[in-house]
């Protein structure tokens, strides 16, 4: 029985699904004015990984992910830049989905685009005056915080205990403090959309409350995001949506907890913000990902060059331990050994009763690393044949699978580069050593080591892996 942590209610509680056999998921997505950085992906793989499990339990997911093109920060970037807005969000559009594919991470159902659905938000903002929950002042529209009962329940920060102050935007136009942009009037040369109001641009909380009810519906059954997005961001969604739709937004809310760099806080002033791309194209894309679900998703991570580094040891250890059951792969398929049947059969059912405690993958990926530890265990005493080897091969990959960690196997393969000149180097250095001509050997064996292939003489012959 799968049970999420709902943020909501702050305790766990058995999912039921609106509709028998599908889950509408919508996840809040990236503002495309410059490259993803490492927090930004967090919450990208655990909700990859919340996906691919519950199709795993045969549900059909409809998963949503905005793209938010308009944006504050995306126009002064673009000034800074002096370049259009529209050309840069393009950019970095393009840019986003380059990583989600290095990353490994599944395209969502839809990616729709703020600057796509302008007349469905500002339909949303009328529908919302019509009612009084908001109202205008120059062009700006305003929701009225105190006009939802609610206010506050998600994050658990009401309107009376609200205080001005660096969270609450201070604006004079506002009746109250606490009430926020729908709509904003736009400054000379801003990218701008007609509108009742005149010309301007939506606010931040409009636009995913809009897309939510556009794409999946009044009420969802999983709203999901980082932490830093329970307040304001969440909170507003639920006051305009609940106030419109008399349902509620969404029956369960995940929330992914907070990234640090070697124990501190992501951030220009101290120049320690790492972007996936500048962390793939130096180190394995797969380091990520694994790093991220070995911890559970409401669990804080610190990112250090200590987590990276055992991180790529484990990838390793995965990857040899693939090899060795690929090598045993030969000979007839014959019955599998009702030991093995046994241990694989209870593995995988302990796999699913982890992942059904709230996802908790970091116990999953527990699991993957006890079956690497048999898998030697096995293989030591020769208890490994054809079969099992395939057997145990079965399980590793679905368990992989499920968590988004394929790639660990899919990129060690090579199965997409000629990797025949290995080949021969590893027979001349076999024939070397047959004629006892070790320096030939060991200068074989330093050459490939330098070209980044590590060599490992085992019983069965000569394995090869990458660095």
């Amino acid at each position: 029985m799968l049970q999420i942590y709902n943020t909501l209610t702050n305790r766990k509680e058995k999912f039921v699904p609106i509709r028998e056999g599908i889950v509408d998921m919508y996840v809040c997505g990236p503002t495309v004015y410059n490259l993803i950085h490492i927090g930004n992906a967090r919450p990208l793989v655990v909700f990859d990984m919340v996906r691919r499990y519950l199709e795993y339990k045969g549900y059909h997911v409809n998963y949503v992910q905005n793209i938010t093109d308009v944006e504050e920060k995306i126009i002064n970037k673009a000034k800074e830049l002096g370049v259009k807005a529209t050309d840069l969000s393009r950019k970095y559009t393009e840019e986003f989905f380059a990583d989600l594919e290095r990353l490994g991470i599944r395209k969502s159902s839809a990616y729709p685009k703020v600057t796509e659905n302008m007349d469905d938000i500002i339909s949303f903002i009328e529908q919302l005056l019509s009612l009084n929950a908001a109202y205008q002042v120059e062009g700006n529209v305003f929701f009225r915080a105190s006009h939802f009962a609610d206010y506050g329940k998600l994050s658990k920060q009401y309107i009376d205990d609200l205080m001005v102050g660096a969270r609450i935007e201070v604006d004079v136009q506002k009746e109250n403090p606490n009430d926020f942009v729908l709509w904003r009037t736009a400054k000379e040369g801003e990218v701008s959309w007609s509108s009742p109001w005149g010309k301007g641009r939506p606010g931040w909380h409009i636009e995913c409350s809009t897309l939510v009810k556009k794409y999946l519906g009044d009420t969802i059954d999983i709203h999901g995001g980082g932490a830093d997005l329970i307040f304001p961001h969440h909170e507003n969604e639920i006051a305009q949506s609940e106030t419109l739709n008399k349902k509620p937004l969404a029956n369960y809310w995940m929330h992914n907890a907070y990234l640090t760099i070697d124990d501190q806080k992501m951030s220009k002033s101290i120049n320690n913000i790492i972007t996936v791309r500048e962390l793939i194209e130096k180190r394995d894309p797969n380091l990520l990902k694994l790093a991220f679900l070995s911890v559970h998703y409401r669990t804080p991570i610190n990112f250090s060059l200590e987590l990276m580094d055992s991180t790529e040891k484990n990838i390793a250890r995965i990857r040899k331990a693939y090899q060795q059951l690929a090598e045993l792969e030969q000979g007839e398929l014959g019955p599998v050994s009702g030991e093995v049947k046994g241990y694989l059969h209870g593995l995988a059912q302990r796999f699913i009763e982890e992942m059904d405690d709230d996802f908790n993958s970091a116990n999953g990926v527990t699991l993957i690393y006890e079956l690497i530890k048999q898998i030697n265990i096995y293989t030591s005493e020769e208890k490994v044949g054809h079969a099992e080897a395939t057997a145990i091969k079965t399980v590793l990959e679905n368990m992989l699978n499920v968590l988004g960690l394929e790639g660990i196997l899919n990129s060690n393969l090579a199965t997409d580069e000629n990797t025949g000149w290995i080949d021969e180097l590893i027979e001349q250095r076999n024939q070397a050593k047959a004629d006892k001509n070790w320096v030939e050997a060991d200068r074989i064996r330093d050459l490939l080591s330098d070209k980044g292939i590590l060599l490992e003489d085992t019983p069965k012959g000569v394995r090869w892996r990458r660095k």
